[in-house]
């Protein structure tokens, strides 16, 4: 077992993503991995192998490896002119621990990478198109679709928008059998009456702060979140995994009734626009952000397009906010949800979504952007005990 590579989980990827300077690379403890291993290739104890022991172990067990894995091997073999790599990235790698070192070691090694790309592979079957389809939609960089390719398993499926979506759809056609009414279906006088949607007179029930995604405005509201939902949260979810995208979609829905709570405080709320304004906007920020490596087809076509389903969504929102109230004197749900969605989006998503497999600790935008929400929230929290009483605003009768 001494020169032996461990076999890699099916489910690892490393982050090899280079997206900025070369830095040096810290030296970690990798006895608890592969403490043969260490003894063996660096038995100096120095925290590097020599490029040539390394290259050796490659030819004599790559055909273990998938190939695009072992293409990243190799890119890191050459990434260090010295001759020699970090044994501690060589355990990263094969261990499923991510780091930001590993990506700063391949950043050299990333630029030799010569093989043709994932889209001219042939003779692949109709789910493998389905995942490198899925790649080319959501990673801007090549080697980051080849690794995800290999290592997607679909297991768990990206159950976590489909399941929010079921229950959305579920819940509107419940209403929709006892409002009898499909179409703006919040112009029904007992409307109001769910104990689902956000009311400023009942703010102090916290639940209503998150289950307003489940009620709509109507059929027109709820086709719209579904499909931005389906085809933009579906595989975003498939690449990040359910725990990301679920914190960037319940962030946004938070961040949206919160806002409806601060800046619109007499109105009600509904719709899941929150949350899907959140993904969708940090997916499209992410596309500009590294236009030239997105390689998704007819990419400003379709971006215009979402921006005029998302435009017409928000014009549609403000309508109805200043329409006239089917149940004076509480105004029609507002619209600000969507602009609270829209900050959570280009702000903690667009992290999330331009760091592929990479430990989100690491990076300092994150905990700057992440301490913005928490103290937006707290503020909003405060704000709800406290305001509305200083102010002595005039709130409408809870339903």
């Amino acid at each position: 077992m001494g020169d032996r590579l461990p076999e890699p989980h099916a489910s690892s990827s490393p982050a090899v993503a280079a997206s900025s300077e070369a830095e040096e690379i810290e030296v970690l403890d990798s006895e608890d991995v592969l403490p043969m291993a260490a003894e063996d290739f660096d038995p100096d104890n120095t925290g590097y192998i020599s490029t040539e022991k390394f290259r050796s172990l490659l030819q004599r067990h790559g055909s273990e490896l998938d190939p695009h894995k072992l293409e990243v091997l190799l890119a890191l073999a050459d990434s260090n002119s010295e001759g020699r790599i970090c044994y501690q990235d060589f355990v990263n790698l094969m261990s499923n621990k991510r780091s930001n070192s590993f990506r700063q070691a391949i950043l050299q090694g990333n630029r030799r990478l010569c093989s043709k790309a994932l889209l001219e592979e042939t003779g692949l079957s109709l789910s493998q198109r389905l995942i490198r389809h899925v790649a080319y939609e959501t990673l801007p960089r090549e080697i980051d679709r080849k690794w995800y390719y290999d290592s997607y398993t679909c297991c768990p499926p990206p159950w976590f928008m489909i399941t929010i979506t079921i229950v959305e759809v579920a819940f509107f056609l419940y209403n929709g059998v006892v409002l009898d009414r499909f179409v703006l279906q919040v112009s029904h006088p007992l409307y109001l009456k769910n104990a689902l949607l956000y009311h400023p007179q009942l703010r102090a029930q916290a639940w209503r702060y998150l289950t307003y995604i489940f009620m709509h405005a109507g059929i027109e509201h709820l086709g719209l979140n579904v499909v931005l939902q389906l085809l933009v949260g579906v595989p975003l979810e498939m690449v990040h995994g359910a725990a990301r995208i679920s914190f960037v979609y319940i962030a946004g829905v938070v961040a949206g009734s919160l806002a409806v709570s601060v800046a619109d405080m007499t109105a009600p709320v509904v719709g899941s626009s929150g949350g899907v304004y959140a993904l969708v906007s940090a997916h499209l920020a992410n596309i500009v952000m590294n236009w030239s490596g997105m390689k998704c087809q007819f990419k400003l076509l379709r971006m215009a397009v979402a921006l005029i389903c998302m435009s017409f969504e928000f014009g549609r929102a403000v309508w109805l906010r200043f329409h006239p109230s089917a149940y004076p004197p509480c105004p029609h749900p507002s619209f600000m949800a969507h602009l609270g969605g829209v900050m959570v989006g280009i702000t903690l998503g667009v992290i999330i979504l331009r760091n592929y497999e990479q430990r989100l600790q690491d990076q300092t935008l994150w905990w700057i952007f992440l301490s913005i929400y928490v103290i937006f929230v707290l503020f909003a929290i405060f704000w709800n005990i406290f305001a509305y009483s200083l102010l002595d605003l005039k709130l409408p009768p809870p339903p």
